[in-house]
């Protein structure tokens, strides 16, 4: 939920140039901050049938939340769960649409089968969650640069991610571009969430496939993302899809937020900072925009005053740190062993094992931490299995680095000590040597043994972890063997005689193929 005046809503739909009526329907409500973009499927009345119970469950289950949304929109970040409990709202929300759906196909044996795809934006204070089904699409434009925020659920996508098929042999599939999930197909779905932040400026773009089907790379959208008049820009859009060709339903939905203030200025320059710093670690770097999102949205920021503790030797520790702003000293046996500058990052090994700290953390000067939860980091492993291979695989070669560099520094302390041995000096009274449970030992031995030992058991932890993660992904995996094509457009279906549903309940974006409510109230 926002200020109305801070977010503006332009939307355009139309048949094309080759269906006989239009199944795609949207819905905007200024008040909420939500807009959904549904493209049904189906034939004949069962795909608008379909996209219209999807836009108004949804909207409704929203609505009926309001309350708790404008608290989350006062408290933001502050509120713990909340972005978590949005999440589970909207999927919830579809889940029960696709039901409904499914029910009402199996009720009728003329919109059986009927389903939609459904993308969905509901920006709360300065956050935006998205709930996405099929292959409609979202695009986000910051500081002139676009993305796409969605993922396609489509055979074609499925078969680039898996690498198994060069782009021209994947050209030749059949039924290349038949969604791999749909609301109302089956009993239930699974539906991809997302949050980020949304700052003054940004544009973002709901779009179904007779539209972005058009559209070869997201740089194209540039000039019409970058329009005066949001009107203006999506009738462009609806005129360009027609003029390629209009083989599907268009429909364009976007969404601008205003101008901000000073404190929107920071805040703007510390989400681009969070975001380069994640995208420069070892860890993330390998990641494609859209999976960063996912690893940003679960990543916290903390402020540390000078001398306050980050994290303490012995205690059980679940938290990736990554230094902001600021400089942190890791402590042994009240040595510092090393100090980390911003960029740079400690107590990875917490996110695979529960285990105690080998060390403490202090802040030295007054910082900032990103930090990322063992909780979270599984989660996102749990939801995303190509992500959950990659990031794992990483995480191996992170180890694989910083034990090599431990195998460095022990040669060196070895070197040392022998050097000391011969000199017949094993141990100078100035030399900065130290206790612990091996005897005395140097600086440099002890802080290697630490990141050695740590480091071996991590490499196993994580190994295991990916092994399971590929086999998860592998091609007879029953999630994705399993995972039935839906076709996306049925043509032939007979006309229907009698609705199983009440198609007035559903207010004229039902009865009238392809209409929009604006602020849940007037059709467009």
């Amino acid at each position: 939920m926002v200020p109305g005046d801070s977010i503006s809503f332009h939307a355009s739909t139309d048949v094309g140039r080759q269906r006989e009526h239009n199944e795609d329907n949207y819905l905007i409500d200024k008040k909420l901050g939500l807009a959904i973009v549904a493209d049904g499927m189906g034939g004949h009345a069962a795909g608008e049938v379909a996209s219209a119970i999807a836009v108004r469950m949804l909207h409704n289950e929203v609505r009926r939340r309001a309350a708790f949304l404008a608290e989350y929109a006062k408290k933001g970040s502050a509120m713990r769960g909340g972005a978590r409990e949005i999440h589970a709202m909207l999927a919830s929300a579809v889940r029960q649409a696709c039901q409904k759906i499914h029910e009402e196909g199996k009720a009728d044996a003329e919109r059986r089968g009927m389903g939609t795809t459904l993308s969905a934006l509901l920006v709360v204070g300065s956050h935006g969650f998205v709930a996405h089904v099929g292959d409609s699409r979202i695009y986000m434009m910051r500081s002139g640069r676009i993305q796409q925020i969605t993922e396609d659920h489509t055979v074609y996508n499925e078969l680039v991610k898996r690498g198994r098929l060069t782009l021209e042999q994947i050209e030749r599939v059949a039924q290349k571009n038949a969604i791999t999930r749909a609301v109302g197909v089956y009993e239930t779905v699974e539906v991809d969430t997302l949050t980020l932040d949304v700052l003054p400026g940004d544009t973002f773009l709901l779009a179904s496939d007779g539209l972005h089907g058009y559209i070869n790379h997201s740089a194209e959208l540039e000039p019409y993302l970058e329009e005066a008049d949001g009107d203006v820009a999506v009738r462009e859009l609806t005129a360009l899809a027609n003029k390629k060709g209009g083989k599907d339903n268009i429909t364009s939905l976007m969404v601008r937020l205003g101008a901000g203030d000073a404190r929107d200025e920071r805040r703007a320059r510390r989400v681009e900072q969070k975001r380069e710093v994640l995208a420069n670690m070892p860890l993330f770097s390998k990641l494609a925009e859209r999976e960063l999102l996912r690893v940003i949205q679960v990543a916290e920021v903390h402020e540390f005053a000078a001398g306050d503790i980050v994290m303490r030797e012995g205690d059980r520790g679940d938290q990736l740190f990554v230094v902001l702003e600021g400089l942190v000293h890791i402590i042994h046996g009240g040595q510092t062993l090393s100090e980390v500058a911003p960029g740079e990052h400690f107590g990875e090994m917490a996110l695979i094992r529960s285990a105690p700290r080998s060390a403490s953390a202090k802040a030295v000067e007054a910082s900032e931490l990103i930090s990322i939860r063992r909780s979270d980091f599984f989660e996102i492993l749990r939801s995303e299995q190509e992500l959950a291979a990659r990031l794992l695989w990483q995480f191996l070669g992170v180890l694989a680095d910083r034990l090599d560099q431990t195998s460095r520094d022990l040669s060196s302390a070895k070197e040392e000590l022998m050097a000391e041995d011969v000199t017949g000096e094993v141990f100078d009274e100035d030399a900065p040597t130290y206790t612990d449970a091996g005897g005395r030992r140097s600086l440099a031995e002890i802080n290697a043994r630490i990141n050695a030992r740590a480091a071996v058991e991590a490499i196993a932890a994580a190994a295991a972890a990916a092994v399971s993660a590929s086999a998860d992904v592998s091609p007879s995996s029953p999630k994705l063997a399993g995972a039935r094509p839906v076709a996306v457009e049925v043509d032939d279906a007979p006309p229907t005689s009698s609705d199983s549903i009440d198609l007035a309940s559903l207010g004229q974006d039902a009865q009238k193929a392809g209409t929009g409510v604006e602020d849940a109230v007037t059709p467009t």
